[in-house]
């Protein structure tokens, strides 16, 4: 299976690269070096992901992840986390085109 054959799968079966590896039980970032060509798929990931093909999108969990229920923008804005995240990505190019892509998979608050 391909990297373009696992984000084929992953638009089929809409969803995110984590929920695909949270349905598979992997790790993000075997996923990720899946996509990336640093890794290939075994046997057996394969043909769960064959599976999860043949059941559906209904077939992988879905996450809303987002800011907790009571907390307000400033809230979040004070998580230190946010901003080690932050500098982060401001620093490694290839985090930053890998958060992108992840992110492509999340609705803009702003565009709703």
């Amino acid at each position: 299976m391909t990297p373009d054959d696992i984000k084929a799968l992953r638009k089929e079966l809409r969803c995110t690269t984590r929920e695909l590896a949270e349905a598979l039980g992997l790790e993000l970032a075997v996923v990720m070096a899946w996509e990336d060509e640093e890794q290939f798929p075994t046997k057996r990931s394969i043909k769960m992901m064959e599976k999860l093909r043949a059941q559906g999108a209904g077939s992988v969990p879905r996450k809303r992840r987002g800011r907790k229920k009571g907390q307000s923008p400033m809230q979040v804005l004070a998580d230190p986390d946010l901003w080690t995240l932050m500098r982060k990505l401001l620093a490694h190019e290839d985090l930053r085109k890998q958060a992108l892509e992840l992110a492509s998979h999340y609705d803009d608050p702003n565009e709703t």
